[in-house]
């Protein structure tokens, strides 16, 4: 059983950053795709970001946030700068232990963490 710990939330201005880390269990890690989605009250799951292979980014956050990770700490990371009012949501980390390329597809992820609020104010 994979387990995702998701930490750094919290609240931050507009035009701050955040850097929110995803733990990972596992003994393959550094074989997953590991994925960024955020939810707000009501509204679907939205891809953010994902690292396997390479990284892929949402049109949303591109050129404002960089996902990372540390293989030798099963850990991955969000960089998150310029942050805006509409960026305020639950952030959850997703793992895929296949590895798979479809990145933004919800159904490829097998594992989610119980997600972090990021609150941006103006």
């Amino acid at each position: 059983q994979v387990q995702l710990v998701e930490s750094g939330g919290g609240l931050v201005q507009a035009g701050g950053s955040l850097r929110l880390a995803c733990a990972v269990s596992g003994r393959t890690f550094d074989r997953y795709t590991v994925a960024w989605f955020r939810q707000a009250p009501g509204k679907e799951r939205e891809f953010v970001a994902a690292i396997g292979w390479t990284t892929y980014y949402s049109d949303s956050v591109k050129g404002r946030v960089t996902i990372s990770r540390d293989n030798a700490k099963n850990t991955v990371y969000l960089q998150m700068n310029s942050l805006n009012r509409e960026d305020t949501d639950v952030y959850y980390c997703a793992a895929d232990p296949r590895g798979s390329t479809f990145y933004t597809y919800i159904p490829s992820y097998d594992f989610w963490g119980q997600g972090t609020q990021v609150t941006v104010s103006s």
